[in-house]
């Protein structure tokens, strides 16, 4: 610190530091920093007092009447009661304590001799301050007078009043009427209490007559409740000459008020105070009493009560004040009464006097302004002595301000304003120094501030001094202030930069300068980098009960690096991460992770990254999803036979809009306990008329469904129990079915139990011939079916049925048609005719059946087929039986999965529902030649070091008549690489075996063999071998298969072998040919089949292929030999036909049986 002062001034520098650089403030006080190195004195003030008033409850020990002040030297005290001098220490039953005004009065049981009103004293050289008054209240114990009251006698009809006269007390006072066994007297319109506890009776009724009416008065500060004696009422019966029913009657008569008296009242209240005003009338009827104030409207606050007798405003303003009007009315007139309402106010401070240090020779003014109704008394003190009392010459009052003129050192002291009016009264205490003092910085020296790039900051330089100090501000040594609208020096010194720079970065003096002296301090200010955060949370909705992640990503200048911190709050407060395992909150690299939400997780989240210099925000809004909270308060209203109202209040959404309401009902009959669906309402309703069933004793709840699902449900509501009634309906879903020709069985779907309506259920079915005239058939069933018997076959009729119990009729049943029992078809398809469309598939076509014929409703048409021979040779081979199946009407199907090159024969029939009728006349086809089936064997059988031996056999199903084979091979090796594709036509179809040569040796080749036909070749069979390193001995010397002897053996017994065969065959077929397979084929067993009891057979493509690298010419060669008739194209099972005969059906194929077998005569059976 750098300063100039002149040396006179060294003793009074401790003066200095007491001001702060404020030189208004309430009390001048001391900085703790200088007081521990000099001694400054100071004027009185005080720091705490007693409240304006200290009630000795007869439940405390003690009371304290607190003064406490503080001043240099320590003040004295010194009090007065009530405006007389008072010494606690001359009282040894009051407690005291050293350098304190405060004493205490103990609870001895001699407490009034202290009630009165108390003021504090604190003095020292320098001057005086003083207390608010304060007054010690001693209550007594609050009670009734002892009275005997006589019993009020009063005649029906006429009004009275029961008085309570309660004793005085602490307020707040409460008065309740009871009877002695504590039970409250019951208030209406026409017996009401008033405001000062009287109980009121507009008239008397006969009820009215009692013995113990009683007014209990409670003081709840004082935990006190006192009972007056208890008071009889009287109520006399008038008697006359006329009837009882006149002799009992109340006379009519207009109001009037028992409350207030008079036309006209004025009523005074103190602002902020609730405004009461009552008006209790009598009268027959009992009058109504309305409330208004004239020339304007009724306050917004106002509200009634006791029954609109009592018009309260609750914390009354000046604009509630005015003229008020109670209008008492009946049927016979009315009663008015007027209110004029003004509302004063207790002293209010415009202008508080304030503290003051001034220069010597300077003009101080002291002002004291404040307000209040009725107006208030200004009376001044100095150092708690009257102004008057206390005269100065260079003093003066000039309405609400004192003057001080050429002040000296010794006008300091205090002064005291109070202003006063009969609602209380206001004190302050201003101290006022007169001093010349040099400047002195109570700032410390260098201080170190960081600011933010574009933010601004404060440097501080705290002065005392008198008069006022010239502070400049400079930078780096320089002599010049620094200047700019980025710059600003405030009153009490410090320096304020807007909008800081980089460049700002630098050292600063602070230069406090009056005529006393000078003083000076540094400041270094340095400039860096703002938090931002670069990635801030989002907005989330999230179902509960799983986690949320909330991401946050902050920068900040890399020298806060020990100092950052980045914390999370929720809704303003600050997240608590404790990290146990009940913990549900984690923070990791800055994102916050809720562990199960739940709906207490919802609110706004907010991301702080936090320096010392800064701060940056950012907030996400987390909402929690959740099924709809129950609906409550379920109300049933507007009660039918058949119907009531259900409404309910709806759950919390939970975020997420209610969609639809669910109301479930249960029933105590059949089924309790079941809850089941009644009706779903939209989302935005919350009532339902729900339609119901007669004797049915219902109960019902709801639940609500969102996006999320579904809430629970309600509690459900009370039981509603409908009246038995007429069935509403009539059975549904009618079948009528003929299982035998001459029957008709009929069935339906029985009414459900809650849907009879009441007991004793049952059915009448009626049934006429529709192609006739007939009256109706009726017969009442308890079940529900009905067998109608001896009906013509298949014929039409009209069927309905209506329900019954022992409360009517349902409504007239709609009429159904169905027909009786079918019988098989009578008639076999004619004009039946095959079209080849290629070697597998061909196209059927007939003359449908007529319709007389059918005898029952159309399933469709079946055809069955079977080979009767392979056109590749002479002998028949009778295949086994396929079946296809076609459902409606058509003429004509198509028939897949045929075995090229053979002959076939085929029936149509066609079937209802009892079964298949007789098949048509069969017609024999051809299908053309095919490509040959693959090879069932191929094999490598010897591999030398240059050729390879092949062997195989002829396909099974060459499908046509062999042409040769194609053999195909290719050097291969473990890698994708393959080398050129060889092919080997071989012309000969005999031919089954086949040597490779000049082969290279150590090589792996694989090999490829297909059969072929005029048409093409068949799929591919394949192998694989390697050749060897050397040529083996054998193949030296000649293999044992090339010697002449054993191809002779070999030979032979292949001769014999051929010759045993054809005689087993010709013995087998002695029989004659075909005549008995043939007649099997026109007329096949239906009875062992159903209608839909085939399936297709099942082909698959097997075909290898050649590696890589040999593909383009291997499939060059299977595609130009490959049959367009491969089964492949149909499918494998469960195929079904379009309307132009593709497949529908199902198709099934068994392997030929090479067996003959008698064949049954054709039947009609059932399907």
């Amino acid at each position: 610190m750098r300063s100039q002062r002149s040396p006179g001034l060294v003793a009074v520098l401790g003066w200095i530091t007491c001001y702060c650089a404020l030189y208004t403030t309430a009390a001048i006080d001391i900085p703790l920093e200088v007081l521990g190195h000099v001694n400054i004195e100071q004027l009185p003030t005080i720091t705490d007092q007693s409240p304006s008033t200290v009630i000795a409850f007869p439940f405390d020990e003690s009371f304290p009447v607190t003064c406490e002040a503080k001043g240099n030297p320590e003040p004295e005290f010194r009090w007065t009661k009530n405006g007389v001098e008072f010494d606690p220490f001359l009282d040894p039953r009051l407690m005291k304590e050293e350098n304190s005004g405060t004493f205490v009065i103990e609870n001895n049981g001699n407490l009034t001799e202290y009630q009165g009103i108390y003021r504090c004293y604190a003095s020292n050289k320098l001057g005086t301050a003083i207390s608010e008054e304060i007054e010690f209240y001693v209550p007594s114990v609050p009670k009734f007078p002892k009275e005997t009251l006589a019993p009020l006698e009063v005649e029906e009809g006429q009004p009275f009043i029961l008085q309570c006269d309660p004793p005085k007390g602490i307020p707040p006072l409460q008065i309740y009427w009871m009877t002695i066994n504590l039970q409250h007297i019951e208030q209406d319109e026409r017996v009401s209490m008033g405001l000062n506890g009287d109980l009121y009776f507009s008239h008397a009724e006969h009820k009215d007559s009692r013995r113990d009416y009683c007014c209990f008065a409670a003081f709840p500060r004082i935990r006190t409740i006192v009972q007056k004696i208890a008071m009889a009422v009287i109520v006399k019966t008038k008697k006359s000459d006329m009837s009882p029913e006149a002799a009992n009657a109340i006379l009519e008569r207009r109001p009037s008020l028992l409350t207030p008296s008079g036309g006209r009242s004025e009523t005074q209240l103190v602002k902020g105070e609730d405004l009461k005003l009552e008006c209790i009338a009598e009268g027959f009827p009992t009058p109504q009493v309305e409330w208004v104030k004239i020339g304007h409207q009724l306050p917004v606050r106002a509200k009634l009560e006791n029954h609109g007798k009592l018009l309260i405003v609750p914390k009354v303003e000046q604009e509630d004040k005015g003229k008020y009007m109670c209008k008492a009315k009946n049927l016979l007139g009315e009663a008015i009464h007027y209110f004029t309402v003004r509302v004063e106010e207790p002293p209010e401070w415009l202008f508080e006097p304030e503290s003051q240090l001034s220069m010597i020779g300077s003009d101080v003014l002291i002002k004291c302004s404040a307000s209040g109704t009725p107006p208030l008394a200004i009376s001044w003190r100095v150092n708690g002595v009257p102004l008057q009392d206390a005269p100065a010459a260079n003093r003066k009052t000039l309405g609400e301000t004192i003057v001080l003129h050429n002040a000296k050192a010794s006008d300091s002291a205090v002064y005291q304003c109070e202003a006063s009016n009969r609602h209380g009264s206001l004190l302050s205490n201003a101290n006022i120094m007169i001093m010349n003092l040099p400047p002195m910085i109570l700032t410390k020296e260098g201080e170190d501030y960081s600011a933010v790039e574009g933010k601004g900051v404060m440097m501080h330089c705290r002065v005392f001094s008198s008069p006022p100090s010239t502070i400049t501000w400079s930078r780096d040594d320089s002599s010049e202030s620094v200047e700019g609208p980025r710059f600003s020096v405030h009153d009490n010194g410090s320096l304020e930069i807007y909008s800081v720079e980089k460049d700002d970065t630098g050292q600063y003096t602070c230069l406090a300068k009056n005529t006393e002296g000078t003083s000076a301090i540094e400041a270094m200010l340095y400039v860096k980098d703002p938090t931002s955060i670069v990635v801030a949370p989002e907005d989330q909705q999230i179902l509960m009960g799983t986690t949320a992640q909330l991401s946050c990503l902050a920068e900040y200048d890399k020298s806060f690096s020990n100092d950052f911190q980045l914390l999370w709050e929720k809704d303003d407060i600050e997240l608590t991460l404790n990290y146990t395992e009940n913990s549900r909150y984690f923070v990791e690299d800055g994102s916050l992770q809720i562990i199960n939400v739940s709906h207490r997780d919802q609110g706004v989240y907010t991301c702080v990254a936090r320096t010392p210099v800064d701060t940056a925000t950012a907030s996400a809004l987390l909402m929690v999803l959740d099924v709809p909270d129950a609906p409550d308060n379920l109300v049933l209203s507007e009660h039918k036979s058949k119907s009531v109202k259900l409404k309910w209040f709806p759950g919390d959404d939970h975020n997420s809009s209610t969609t639809e309401f669910i109301i479930e009902y249960e029933e105590s009959q059949w089924e309790p306990g079941n809850w089941k669906e009644l009706l779903q309402i939209p989302g935005n309703h919350n009532s339902a008329v729900v339609k119901l069933h007669g004797h049915v004793d219902y109960c019902f709840r709801v639940s609500g469904v969102n996006a999320v699902g579904r809430g629970l449900p309600s509690e459900p509501t009370e039981r509603y129990k409908t009246p038995p009634a007429a069935p509403d309906k009539n059975p549904e879903n009618i079948k009528i079915e003929g299982h035998l020709p001459h029957e008709m069985d009929i069935n339906w779907e029985p009414l459900l139990l809650i849907e009879q309506n009441g007991p004793g259920l049952e059915y009448k079915v009626s049934y006429r011939r529709q192609d006739m005239e007939e009256d109706w058939k009726e017969h009442m069933v308890k079940r529900h079916s009905f067998v109608v018997t001896n009906t013509p076959t298949f014929v039409p009729y009209e069927i309905k049925i209506q329900a019954k119990n022992h409360q009517g009729w349902g409504p007239e049943p709609k009429i159904v048609t169905g027909y009786s029992g079918e019988d098989f078809p009578s008639a076999a398809p004619d004009d039946v005719a095959v079209e080849v469309m290629n070697s597998s598939v061909v196209k059927v076509s007939w003359m449908r059946v007529h319709k007389d014929k059918l005898h029952g409703h159309l399933g469709g048409y079946r055809i069955n087929w079977w080979r009767l021979r392979s056109l590749a040779d002479s002998k028949t081979s009778h295949g086994d039986k396929h079946t296809l199946t076609f459902p409606g009407d058509r003429n004509h199907a198509t028939v897949p999965g045929l075995t090229p090159f053979s002959e076939y024969s085929l029936i149509v029939m066609t079937f209802n529902g009892r079964g298949n009728g007789p098949g048509s006349h069969p017609v024999n086809f051809k299908t053309p030649e095919g490509v040959p089936e693959k090879n069932p064997v191929f094999r490598v059988t010897d591999v030398q070091k240059h050729t390879v031996s092949l062997v195989w056999d002829p396909p099974s199903e060459p499908n046509g008549i062999l042409t040769g084979y194609l053999l195909d091979y290719q050097y291969i090796n473990d890698t994708e690489e393959v080398g050129p594709l060889q092919m080997v036509d071989i012309r000969n179809p005999r031919t089954t075996k086949w040597i490779l040569r000049e082969l290279e040796p150590l090589s792996k080749y694989k090999f490829y063999l297909r059969s072929c036909t005029t048409v093409g070749c068949g799929p591919v069979v394949s192998e694989e071998s390697t050749t060897t390193l050397e040529t083996s001995l054998a193949s030296i010397h000649g293999g044992i298969s090339t010697q002449g002897w054993f191809i002779g053996l070999m030979s032979a017994i292949a001769l014999l072998t051929l010759i045993v065969l054809i005689a087993c065959f010709v013995n087998r077929n002695k029989g004659g040919k075909y005549s008995v397979k043939e007649k099997e084929d026109l007329h096949p067993d239906v009875e062992s089949q159903g209608m839909n009891d085939d399936t297709f057979c099942e082909y698959s493509d097997n075909d290898e292929k050649p590696l890589k690298g040999s593909q383009h010419s291997l499939s060059r060669e299977i595609k130009a030999g490959d049959s367009g008739d491969s089964l492949v194209d149909y499918g494998d099972e469960d195929v079904q036909f379009n309307e132009d005969g593709s497949f529908i059906g199902e198709y099934a194929g068994r392997k030929e049986k090479r067996v003959s077998a008698e064949i049954k005569a054709a039947a009609q059976t059932p399907a």
